[in-house]
């Protein structure tokens, strides 16, 4: 939200030799303006909505009290006279400066609702807001699709209602899809996606520091609703990519917002490849539903807190008699909120979580102290989440960010190429787990959380060899967790028979049904080593000796289950 001295625009200034034209005077300086642009007095019309994306010519400060349409987006075309913009450029600038950064919560984000509008509300308003349902309210910091004018948004603003107890979650409404519903809107290059992609990151980090949302927030990209074409679509994933990874050298968090039936679900397409996806979504779907769930995204997608919804678009709502159109949101996503860092802190991006095998997390990232830029920083992994969370295991995995990150030479000069990490511990832990990384600090200051991400560990039972006998199965277990680790489990054979129920009938005869159930046949516990494999042989009930008798062929499932998880495996008893 950098403002020039005179005016905003995209489009009519500079006027072709055959438009007519005519030059209004206002505050000391002289203007060309289309002929047929109506002309708005902001000091007599002071609720009137500055539209950067209508031919209009306004004159004079934007109002805090204007009343924005909440969907307004367009590439900006109008005319904004206001002398006084640059000295308030000034000023914010220096406040900036003071201001402490806000970056994402000590939670890791927030769970509730939140509105957004297409202006800040004014300081007063936000006051007034205090009494309404909602906690979390998104901003528009910046992009070449603003619609609105920002008054309000300033670096005081962004603390003062931070340290109120709101979560704001910025936005940034850049270049749009090429096939993008938003006619008025300006498209990106197929052919310079990615460059495109890469300077809007460049560009929203810079909207965001000016107004003291600093390093370790989220930024999320308004990406409206486009026809889904192959072209369209693999030229805004280019984009998407692009933003995520510049973002992440920058030490930002990456956010998409989208309809459901296009942008997210063309990021939906591409999970499970190599494709960088954003840290959060934002899910436009207008169905009232108040839930982060929505029909477009699997449930194990972006499911660690990683999710917003917009579930219902514009319109009016009154809070503490102050009316304001809004879109509403369920938050469950990355939102910049009130633990605020020091510059002695270490700084840095957690990147990548995942288990390639049984037993082994895997997570990337790079970090520095800038009290001491030359030495390797450790990094600690909480699996579980972060202290005190839930019952989880520490990882002090000591200096390992040490690998060469060139990308970092750019915007942490200081710092040089060698602070990434690239690391590969064994863990005693199966299924859906939250992960959380700390930088340690070094001299000043204290341990950095570079983030928290959700890693799906894969069951660590093989089974080696399963072989079925008329009374008992037989099986070889080998349990992956780091050797000389307790795997205790249970086996189980479980097989669907057909069981009798009655149905009562009123003056008539009970009526004799069957159904399928479930039945345990064989059962035993055992106890393992991480490592190492053992025989077992697991005799069978005497329910399940007569059912091997009364049938040539029992279809039965083997279960063996152990804290965290379970593997499954069909068997046939003869």
């Amino acid at each position: 939200m950098r403002r020039i001295a005179l005016c905003v625009l995209a489009v009519g200034l500079i006027l072709p030799s055959s438009a007519s034209a005519k030059t209004i005077h206002f505050g000391g300086e002289s203007v060309a303006v289309p002929d047929g642009w109506p002309v708005i007095r902001l000091a007599e019309r002071p609720r009137t909505c500055v539209r950067l994306d209508r031919k209009a010519v306004y004159l004079g400060t934007p109002s805090p009290t204007q009343r924005c349409p909440a969907e307004a987006i367009g590439r900006r075309r109008a005319i904004l006279v206001d002398p006084s913009a640059a000295a308030r450029a000034s000023r914010a600038k220096a406040e900036a400066s003071r201001v402490p950064r806000a970056r994402i919560s000590a939670a890791g984000g927030f769970t509730g609702l939140g509105f957004d509008a297409c202006t800040a509300p004014s300081s007063a308003s936000m006051r007034a807001w205090e009494d309404s349902p909602y906690r979390a309210v998104g901003v528009y910091i910046g992009g070449l699709n603003r619609a609105c004018s920002q008054p309000s948004l300033t670096a005081s603003w962004v603390a003062r209602h931070v340290g109120a107890g709101w979560h704001l979650i910025p936005t940034y409404v850049g270049l749009q899809a090429p096939t993008s519903s938003c006619t008025s809107c300006a498209t990106l290059s197929a052919g310079a996606a990615a460059s495109q992609g890469a300077a809007a990151a460049s560009d929203a980090v810079a909207d965001a520091r000016e107004i003291g949302i600093g390093p370790g927030s989220p930024i999320y990209y308004d990406m409206e609703s486009y026809s889904r074409t192959r072209s369209a679509t693999n030229a805004t994933l280019t984009f998407l990519a692009a933003w995520t990874a510049r973002l992440h050298a920058l030490g930002y968090s990456s956010g998409v917002y989208s309809s459901g039936a296009s942008g997210i679900a063309d990021l939906v397409d591409r999970l499970g490849t190599s494709y960088l996806q954003p840290d959060d979504i934002w899910i436009a779907n207008w169905d009232g539903r108040r839930t982060a769930d929505d029909p477009y995204v699997p449930d194990d997608a972006w499911d660690d807190h990683q999710r917003i919804r917009q579930y219902r678009g514009g319109h009016d709502e009154t809070w503490g008699g102050v009316t304001i159109n809004i879109d509403n949101n369920y938050v469950e996503g990355a939102t910049a909120g009130s633990s605020a860092p020091t510059p002695d802190d270490p700084t840095g991006t957690f990147e990548l979580a995942e288990a390639p095998v049984p037993g082994q997390v895997r997570i990337a990232g790079w970090a520095y102290d800038p009290n001491a830029p030359a030495k390797p920083v450790s990094i600690r992994a909480e699996l579980g989440g972060k202290p005190g969370e839930r019952a989880g295991a520490r990882h002090e995995l000591g200096p390992v960010a040490v690998h060469p990150r060139t990308d970092l030479l750019i915007d942490h000069p200081r710092a040089g190429e060698g602070h990434g990490f690239d690391v590969t511990f064994p863990v005693v832990a199966s299924g859906k787990r939250r992960i959380c990384v700390y930088a340690l600090n070094i001299g000043r200051g204290a341990d950095r959380l570079l983030g928290c991400r959700g890693v799906g560990v894969p069951v660590p039972i093989s089974l080696l060899h399963v072989k079925a006998h008329p009374n008992a199965v037989r099986v070889r277990v080998r349990c992956d967790w780091p050797a000389g680790t307790r795997c205790p489990g249970q086996l189980l054979l479980r097989a669907k028979v057909r069981q009798r129920f009655g149905v009562p009938r009123r003056g008539r005869r009970t009526l004799i049904r069957t159904r399928l159930v479930k039945r345990a046949i064989a059962r035993r516990g055992f106890r393992l080593t991480g490592g190492r494999s053992h025989a077992f042989r697991i005799p069978l009930s005497k329910r399940g000796r007569q059912l091997t008798r009364d049938r040539a062929k029992l279809r039965a499932q083997l279960v063996v289950a152990i804290p965290g998880g379970r593997a499954l495996r069909p068997v046939r008893m003869r």
